[in-house]
């Protein structure tokens, strides 16, 4: 691992390896995210729309009540497209780590229609809570740029630092900067990007995180450290911290499942998911799905969840219900599946390529490898948009 750029274009290493792996890391500021199966996955029966509830009086102030208390994603049904985002082009935004580019790909056609120039090590494409703008993180450039998704331009950057990821509280208060390397949470508002708070964090690599179902913590993922915090999402502070049991975990996307209950955490060095419960926020269990596990998508039926196993080449798919495994889907000729998202439709899965300069198109109804698509030098956190979703909670795109 020579710099940023090549945060995770890396062997695996060993347990006696990992001190080094570390310093290397710490030093040069690298970053962690870093034939098929048949089926109906993603595409049973469409269940029935229904009205919001009450939003609980211990919710997070000022977030959006949710459709259905039972389902977090029910606002995540095919084509269920917010108004300002309906006409949109469908596009694949793909940040290019190695080449400071975003690659902008036409699902209809799987070609690269535009290469848009942008900051030093661009590593996700996050839509904004209000999901009027698309901010490419370039983490060691120490800025956003804005994309209007509407004209697919880029604005003026703004200035951020160490913007690894980008999150948005779930009433829209804040935008959360992952600043990896600073070691901090960067609590800012979600238009200017002005500081609001800074939380120095005592954990190394934070990098991905989802909210609860109230809104009023959220899960961190620590991957330099193999670590998870717990944070307190209105008072901006760490209530809770645990170590990974695992030697050398790395821990990489956080979901929590469609019923608010159980969180799923991706585990690039364990091979596998952590299972956790994100109230008591007690020790996990891990559930091995392939090397190097990494992104973590819900299907639009919040039936499924995909797992991409980089290491391998794989998909993994988790039956909610059962909480079983159903098997893999293998991308054809190999690759490194890393980080991305569900069509509008959701028939077809993104996801970039992270060793191999492009991007994975994956049929979500058979696991058939649909295109394979050229882009530019480590293409990382994709997004695909517009998705459906009310407000986006940041990421390369996690809608409610």
């Amino acid at each position: 691992m020579a710099d940023r750029k090549r945060t995770h274009d890396r062997p695996r290493p060993r347990a006696r390896h990992r001190a080094a792996l570390l310093a290397v890391a710490c030093a040069l500021t690298a970053a962690g995210c870093g034939g098929g199966e048949t089926g109906r996955a993603g595409h049973g029966p469409r269940p029935v729309e229904r009205v919001p509830v009450k939003a609980a009086t211990s919710g997070l102030p000022g977030m959006p009540p949710l459709l259905d208390e039972h389902d977090l994603y029910a606002a995540d049904r095919p084509g269920k497209l917010a108004p300002q985002v309906r006409n949109f082009p469908s596009r694949i935004y793909v940040p290019n780590t190695g080449s400071d580019t975003v690659s902008v790909i036409d699902p209809k056609t799987y070609k690269v229609i535009e290469t848009i120039p942008v900051g030093v090590q661009p590593q996700h494409v996050v839509p904004s809570w209000d999901l009027k703008t698309l901010w490419v993180n370039n983490n060691r450039g120490h800025d956003l740029t804005p994309i209007d998704p509407a004209t697919g331009k880029a604005g003026k950057p703004v200035k951020v630092h160490d913007p690894y990821n980008l999150y948005f509280t779930p009433n829209g208060k804040y935008a959360v900067v992952m600043a990896s390397m600073d070691r901090q949470l960067v609590f800012r508002d979600p238009h200017t990007m002005e500081v609001r708070k800074t939380l120095p964090v005592n954990c190394g690599g934070v990098n991905h995180a989802d909210f609860s179902p109230d809104g009023r913590y959220f899960i961190v993922s620590c991957e330099f450290s193999g670590e998870l915090l717990k944070v307190d999402t209105e008072k901006m502070k760490v209530i809770g911290q645990e170590k990974l049991p695992f030697e050398g975990a790395m821990p990489q996307d956080v979901k929590i499942a469609p019923d608010g209950k159980t969180w799923y955490i991706a585990d690039m060095m364990a091979d596998g998911i952590w299972i956790l419960n994100g109230d008591t926020f007690t020790q996990p269990k891990l559930m091995p799905t392939g090397k190097g596990a990494h992104g973590l998508y819900v299907s639009r039926d919040s039936r499924y969840m995909y797992i991409s196993n980089r290491g391998e080449g794989s998909i993994s798919r988790l039956d909610f219900k059962t909480g079983a495994l159903l098997g893999k889907w293998h991308i054809r000729g190999g690759g490194s599946p890393d980080m991305g998202g569900l069509s509008t439709d959701g028939k077809v899965l993104w996801l970039s390529g992270r060793y191999n300069s492009e991007v994975y198109a994956l049929d979500t109804r058979t696991g058939k490898t649909l295109a394979k698509i050229p882009v530019g030098q480590g293409p990382h956190g994709l997004a695909v948009y517009p998705q459906p979703g009310r407000y986006s909670l940041g990421h390369t795109g996690v809608f409610r």
